[in-house]
């Protein structure tokens, strides 16, 4: 296997990386700011009212977009069973 191809494979694992891993982050951080942004309106400065809205939205994204993770690292392992395989 030859420079240039590892690059490949490593570039292409990064970017199944990013797919998989954005979707929660997004989640995570829209929701942190949304409850952040009512705790300085209403003055409430409770710390656990953060983690279990997060914790909820996070695990149901995860949840839905679980088929779409299936399918990309289906697709990312066939092509590296493909390049294996061919040599």
């Amino acid at each position: 296997m030859t420079g240039p191809e590892v690059l490949d494979i490593a570039r292409e694992g990064v970017w199944v990386l990013i797919k998989i891993a954005a979707p929660p982050m997004v989640v995570g951080l829209v929701i942190g700011v949304v409850i952040a942004l009512f705790q300085a309106l209403t003055q409430i400065q409770e710390m656990t009212l953060v983690f279990v809205p997060k914790i909820i939205a996070i695990f149901l994204t995860i949840l839905i977009t679980m088929p779409f993770f299936g399918a990309t690292l289906s697709t990312y392992m066939r092509m590296l069973m493909e390049r294996a395989i061919s040599g």
